[in-house]
């Protein structure tokens, strides 16, 4: 071990120790990620038929009702579909093999398409809330009732029917290891059907509130000035919803740390570990909405196993996190490390 490199692999630890091979697996388990992605993908493609057949109706619908609260829940069902293409795009691009110039792969076209079909939804919804605006002011329009009625009930029915199509059992049939691994990555996997469905929620209230406005002006037509309120309250909504979209996207492209990670945590994950003298320059970043790396450089103190260390550190954080890659430096400890600005942890 006098020639030992300070810098190891997973592969070299599997070699000299036969404790690792639980260690090892945790990398293996593969063989459940395309069924895991073609459920997925399959729930998400329904959705979207779904999302854009109806999607056309309101659009329809809202043209010959002369209905904005439906004009401005079709706008928000664009918001769901663009939100499933996404989805469907992140599947499609993880199984997308790595090139020599795109070497984190093109997880990150997951997020510039989130930002993208947001700008597209603020400039539909301003266009709606001007014309609502319009409308209070010269309230010279006239609402078709019935058909306002009859479209918003549909919508509250496809929601429904997305929502059930989307929607995901968590229970398990068994309690071995395997079965509790297979759960935690078809969790993780499922995380865009997750998202789609908690749009669809938001949808579904949307539509139940388009129906409620539609049952006012059906019985007291007078009140037709409540279609360009609840206009209003639509687009706040939306606004709201892609705002949280637009947070999400821009902390993943600024690297900052993942939402649900705690940075201490896993410090002190790293700190514990016997030999491990300090920890720097520990990093934690997203590549995408779902996807999240960590490196790290460990610094041991003279005489430590660095193999030891290396596979104790591996093991713990997979067993605290889910990180989808982990890269680890086993240095040994300086002195100047304790005074160097760029060893300091925030």
């Amino acid at each position: 071990m006098d020639n030992e490199p300070q810098s190891n692999s997973i592969t070299s630890l599997a070699k000299e120790n036969v404790d690792t091979s639980e260690l090892v697996n945790k990398h293996c388990h593969l063989s459940d990620e395309p069924e895991v992605d073609r459920r997925a993908r399959k729930k998400l493609i329904i959705a979207s038929i779904l999302c854009v057949i109806f999607m056309i109706a309101e659009i329809v619908g809202g043209y010959i009702s002369n209905s904005l609260a439906i004009a401005s829940d079709a706008a928000h069902l664009l918001t769901d579909f663009a939100s499933f293409m996404i989805s469907l795009f992140a599947l499609y691009m993880a199984n997308k093999p790595k090139t020599k110039k795109m070497l984190f792969g093109w997880y990150r076209a997951e997020v510039i398409g989130a930002l993208t079909s947001v700008l597209l939804i603020w400039v539909i919804t301003g266009i709606l809330v001007y014309m609502a605006i319009q409308r209070i002011i010269y309230q010279n329009f006239d609402i078709d009732a019935t058909v306002m009625l009859i479209t918003s009930g549909i919508g509250v029915a496809v929601n429904i029917i997305m929502g059930l199509s989307l929607h995901q059992h968590g229970h398990s049939h068994g309690g071995s290891e395997h079965d509790l691994e297979k759960g935690k990555k078809e969790e993780t996997q499922n995380i865009n059907v997750r998202a789609a469905f908690i749009h669809v929620i938001g949808d579904f209230l949307q539509s139940f509130g388009v129906l409620v406005a539609a049952i006012v002006i059906y019985f007291k037509p007078q009140w037709v000035i409540v279609d360009p309120i609840m206009t209003f309250v639509f687009s706040i909504f939306v606004m709201i919803t892609t705002f949280a979209i637009i947070k999400d996207a821009l902390l993943v492209l600024m690297e900052a740390l993942p939402k649900g990670i705690d940075f201490e945590e896993v410090m002190n994950i790293l700190v514990n570990i016997d030999g491990v003298k300090r920890v720097h320059n520990l990093r934690i970043w997203a590549l995408s909405l779902d996807k999240i790396a960590m490196s790290a450089h460990v610094a041991i103190s003279p005489g430590t196993n660095p193999q030891n260390v290396l596979m104790m550190a591996t093991k713990n954080i997979h067993d605290k996190f889910n990180f989808f890659e982990m890269t680890l430096q086993i240095e040994d400890f300086e002195e100047f490390m304790e005074d160097c600005k760029q060893c300091q942890n925030p």
